[in-house]
């Protein structure tokens, strides 16, 4: 399977912490690749397969505007991510208040 045939979930695409520093620089603005780029010690080229991570996750979408492609985030695709902790929140939350139970019965 190649990788354009590959389809990235959003807790795969946010795995990478170049993939979650492109995600907040997003969450600024929107920005074409020449500006993604400069913020990391990386190739243009690896930046651009990181966003291809991204696109496939749905996290990010691009539109060509002249010669260059910009490229928006859609934070509401993060939602799944605060879905799935908010099933710990409630586990972990449950726990205290059992741990809170047993220490104010001693």
């Amino acid at each position: 399977m190649t990788q354009s045939a590959v389809k990235y979930d959003v807790f795969q695409a946010i795995a990478d912490p170049t993939r979650r520093n492109i995600l907040q620089i997003l969450a600024a603005s929107d920005r074409p690749i020449s500006n993604i780029s400069e913020h990391f010690a990386i190739s243009r080229t690896a930046v651009v397969k990181h966003l291809k991570i991204l696109e496939q996750a749905e996290l990010i979408s691009a539109e060509k505007k002249g010669r260059e492609k910009i490229y928006t985030l859609h934070s509401e695709r993060l939602q799944e991510i605060e879905d799935w902790l908010q099933y710990f929140h409630l586990f972990w939350d449950n726990k205290l208040v059992q741990l809170q139970r047993i220490v104010e019965e001693d």
